[in-house]
């Protein structure tokens, strides 16, 4: 047999669970790239590297949040400031949370989200942040306990949804509109079962509803009974009884 270097490329090779033929056949070995401390560091923004990443934040989020008691995930503006009647809101919200039983997890922010932390805190509540990877992002804000950063959007919703008993809404911007649409998605296809949604802020909300009732529904687009998905309030214990009745609590 001639040496590894005088012989020409297989006309099959196996990659783990990938077959190439003819010119997807790539030189080397998967052992040799890998040990290979000259090659390119390219590699490690490669899709397959990427799962890897993605599989490690699933199980580092599962393992820092497993063990959470109760709780209810609280959404809002970052851009809400200290001084509002939102940021109040959402500090009476933590803190009545608390008071009934449940943990508090939010986005790890400033606004509404700080302030749901912070209303937790104070109750001496579990008071949880996810945080995600931005451009502009400011770090998790003081008032959080247990605190976990993702780089994938997609990985952070999952903790929201799967470590909360529900949510509530308070004015917010795109991404707070992400959440909303992603939970109700997944209640109305049954994808999670007794899982409440609560919007506070009448006056904020009620121009999406009225477009939901008036536009969406009459246009056949959804069902009527999807606008029972979800409640409104502007009550702070309103609010709390209403996700402590539908989880059963």
């Amino acid at each position: 047999m001639g040496s590894p270097e005088t012989q020409g490329l297989p006309e099959e090779q196996h990659l783990g669970p990938v077959v190439r033929r003819r010119e997807q056949i790539t030189p080397g070995t998967t052992d040799q790239r890998l040990l290979d401390t000259e090659g390119e560091s390219e590699w490690v923004h490669t899709d397959p590297w990427r799962v890897m990443r993605i599989q490690s934040e699933f199980v580092e989020g599962f393992g820092a949040l497993a063990e959470l008691p109760s709780a209810i995930s609280v959404f809002g503006s970052a851009r809400t400031p200290v001084d509002s009647a939102e940021y109040d809101a959402g500090v009476r919200i933590g803190k009545a949370l608390v008071d009934a039983g449940f943990a508090v997890i939010t986005g790890g922010g400033p606004g509404a989200m700080e302030a749901a932390n912070k209303g937790a805190r104070e109750a001496k509540g579990v008071s949880v942040g996810l945080g995600i990877e931005l451009p502009f992002e400011q770090g998790l804000n003081e008032h959080v306990d247990i605190g976990v950063n993702f780089r994938y959007f997609f990985v952070r919703k999952t903790m929201f949804v799967k470590y909360a008993q529900g949510f509530v809404v308070l004015p917010g911007g795109l991404g707070t509109l992400d959440e909303l649409f992603e939970a109700l998605t997944l209640v109305q296809t049954r994808k999670v079962t007794r899982f409440p949604i609560v919007l506070f802020g009448s006056a904020y909300w009620g121009g999406l509803v009225d477009w939901l009732r008036d536009t969406v529904v009459a246009g056949g687009k959804a069902s009527e009974r999807d606008l029972h998905l979800f409640h409104i309030t502007d009550d702070v214990d309103e609010a709390v009884a209403l996700v402590t009745k539908e989880v059963g609590r």
